[in-house]
C-alpha cells in the first residue's frame, strides 16, 4: 500500500454543523457542495486559502452536484424542490447561474449529465407511489425530452450514462434493481434493454466498462453484472457480497470507473481506525475471476478526516494530488511524501 500524506486542508465553517458532501474537479478547479446549501470554487493549489467563490444554492435542501462539462466548467446542481441549477464556475456573483428551470414534481436525489447530447437526467424521489426518471435538453431553453415514471418503484438514488454511448442510461433505486435504457426509445414500455437485481437499496451504480456494470448497495454488497451475459433473473456475473468483510472497512464512500476503462477505485473508510483507502478494482490479466481487488497498490490516507466519515473524493492526476470531503467540515489534499 501506498501512504499519502494530507497537505493542505480547507474547514467549512456556520454557526451549524456543515456536512462536505461531495467534491469534483473542472477546469476552474475543485467544487464542492455542503450541507450549508452553498456551492463553492476553491483552487486545488491554495486549498487553504478557502473558496475563490461561493453560491447559495436555492434548492431547499441540496442533494446533487454533477460535473457538466468540465473543461467549460459547467456543474449543476440539484435538490428537494424538484429543481436543477447549470453554474459557469468562470463567473461570478448571480451571473454564475446560467440556468435554472423545474426539472421534476418531487425531490431529486440523482443526476447524470451528457454534454455531447446536451442532456442532464434526473432522478426523483418516491412521492404519491411514483418514483421518476425525467431527462432534459439543456440547449437555450430547457426542455423535456422524457419521463419515466414505471421504470422504479421505489426512490432512484443513482444515474449515469455510459462513457461511450450518451443515449445509454443507467439507473438504481431503493428497489434492489439497476435498470439500463436506451433513451432513443420513445415507448416507455420499450426503453428498458436490462434488468439487474442486486437484491439491496443501491447507494451508487457505474459502468465499469463498455458492457459491464457494478453496483454498491447501501449495505455494502458489492457486484459485476455484464449485459452481454443475458441471465433470466439479472443475476450478477461476479458478486463479492458485503465489502466491510472483503476489505476490512466500515464503510464504503463511493465507486468511482477509471476513464480509460481499466477498473475502477473504491474509497473504503473506517471511522474507529481513522483510515480512507483507495483500492484498485484491477483485470485479473486474462484470469478468473476477471476482476480482482488491488491491495498491493492501494492508496492509504493516513487519518483521513478523522472519526468522521469521508463523503466523497477525486484526483488531480497531473498534479498527482487526491481531494476528500467529509463530514467533518473540511476538504483535504493529499500527496505522496
Amino acid at each position: 500500500m501506498y501512504t499519502l500524506t494530507n497537505v493542505a486542508t480547507h474547514r467549512f465553517s456556520s454557526p451549524e454543523e456543515t456536512y462536505v458532501l461531495d467534491v469534483d474537479r473542472t477546469e476552474a478547479g475543485l467544487v464542492t457542495i455542503s450541507s450549508d446549501q452553498h456551492l463553492s470554487l476553491l483552487s486545488p493549489a491554495r486549498l487553504a486559502a478557502g473558496p475563490l467563490a461561493s453560491w447559495k444554492t436555492q434548492h431547499g435542501n441540496l442533494a446533487s452536484l454533477r460535473v457538466f462539462d468540465g473543461s467549460s466548467s459547467l456543474v449543476c446542481t440539484a435538490g428537494e424542490d424538484g429543481t436543477v441549477a447549470v453554474w459557469d464556475l468562470r463567473l461570478r456573483g448571480d451571473q454564475a447561474r446560467v440556468a435554472r428551470f423545474n426539472a421534476a414534481p418531487s425531490p431529486i436525489l440523482s443526476m447524470a449529465c451528457s454534454p455531447s447530447t446536451q442532456t442532464i437526467a434526473v432522478g426523483t424521489e418516491l412521492q404519491d407511489h411514483m418514483a421518476s426518471i425525467f431527462t432534459w435538453d439543456v440547449r437555450s431553453s430547457p426542455s423535456p425530452r422524457a419521463h419515466y415514471q414505471e421504470v422504479h418503484s421505489d426512490d432512484v438514488t443513482e444515474l449515469a450514462f455510459h462513457p461511450d454511448q450518451p443515449a445509454i442510461l443507467l439507473s438504481g433505486s431503493t428497489d434492489g434493481l439497476v435498470n439500463v435504457y436506451d433513451t432513443r426509445v420513445a415507448d416507455e414500455d420499450d426503453v428498458t434493454l436490462q434488468t439487474f437485481n442486486h437484491g439491496a437499496s443501491i447507494h451508487h451504480a457505474r459502468f465499469l466498462t463498455g458492457t459491464e456494470v457494478v453496483a454498491l448497495s447501501h449495505d455494502e454488497q458489492f457486484a459485476l453484472y455484464d449485459m452481454d451475459e443475458r441471465t433470466e433473473r439479472g443475476d450478477a456475473a461476479q458478486n463479492w457480497g458485503d465489502l466491510r468483510s472483503v476489505l476490512g472497512c466500515q464503510y464504503v464512500a463511493d465507486v468511482m470507473s477509471k476513464t480509460d476503462g481499466s477498473g475502477a477505485i473504491i474509497g473504503a473508510g473506517a471511522q474507529e481506525k481513522q483510515s480512507f483507502e483507495l483500492v484498485f478494482l484491477a483485470r485479473n490479466q486474462g484470469h478468473r475471476p476477471k476482476w480482482v481487488f488491488d491491495r498491493e497498490n492501494s492508496v492509504g490516507l493516513a487519518g483521513a478526516h478523522g472519526e468522521d466519515i469521508v463523503r466523497a473524493f477525486c484526483f488531480f492526476d497531473d498534479a498527482q494530488v487526491v481531494f476528500t470531503a467529509g463530514e467533518d467540515g473540511n476538504v483535504k489534499a493529499w500527496r505522496g511524501s
